[in-house]
């Protein structure tokens, strides 16, 4: 059986190359994976990172600092302006960054579609609006529905509570967020948790993100958020 638990942060993150794009997990200062960012941020080298995540990095001092660094080229979320938010208009006035903004509730249909395999959907989200321009956009039955692609990734970095060594991924309260559909758009997903245990002990029914969806899995040297 296989085991997924990494020695630290530092080797999960290590083979992230320039140019990937990453699904970041968290919801306002829920779940972020701040640790495996910390690693992104010291002890990798790659640039070009498009960085997806619902509130541009929730404030986390190691997602700015990969702003702030000029290392992230694209933020894909539904709300930028958070706590520390100043770094990521400097960068855009710069010209070092674009910052793609849209409906929460598309961000996430359009990873879940990603995850499940599925092309294009139709979301009424939009029509009409200067978030539809350069889209397909199509009346259905007398209701207008702008035309949206799957957002997979490269890689999702995302938090747990409890992970086994297989990988079986269990979430606490707002932490499970937007980690469960990550989990499945990525083609890597390395997932941080507040404690691992041996493969085996959880609970079935509390699985949320089998191990079929998670490639590496570390350990939190804090339980803190």
């Amino acid at each position: 059986m296989q085991n997924k638990v990494m020695t630290s942060t530092a080797e999960a993150v290590a083979d992230i190359p320039s140019g990937a794009t990453i699904l970041v997990g968290g919801f306002g200062g829920s779940g972020v994976p701040t640790e495996l960012l910390a690693a992104l941020l010291e002890t990798t080298t790659a640039r070009d990172l498009t960085l997806v995540n619902n509130n541009a990095g929730s404030g986390d001092a190691n997602f700015l600092g990969l702003v702030a660094a000029g290392r992230v080229s694209k933020i894909v979320c539904s709300y930028p302006r958070t706590p520390g938010s100043e770094v990521i208009r400097e960068q855009i006035a710069k010209g070092g960054l674009v910052v793609e903004v849209m409906p929460q509730g598309t961000l996430v249909e359009r990873m879940r579609a990603a995850g499940a395999g599925l092309g294009p959907f139709f979301t009424p989200a939009g029509y009409g609006m200067p978030f539809a321009r350069g889209k397909e956009v199509r009346e259905i039955d007398g209701r207008g529905y702008v035309l949206e692609q799957p957002l997979p990734a490269d890689y999702a970095l995302v938090r747990a509570s409890h992970a086994d060594q297989l990988g079986n991924l269990v979430y606490r309260h707002a932490q499970r967020n937007f980690g469960p559909v990550m989990c499945t758009a990525a083609a890597i997903t390395i997932a941080e948790a507040d404690e691992v245990v041996e493969t085996g002990s959880l609970d079935p029914s509390h699985v949320v993100t089998p191990s079929i969806f998670v490639a590496r899995v570390v350990r939190r040297t804090s339980c803190n958020a």
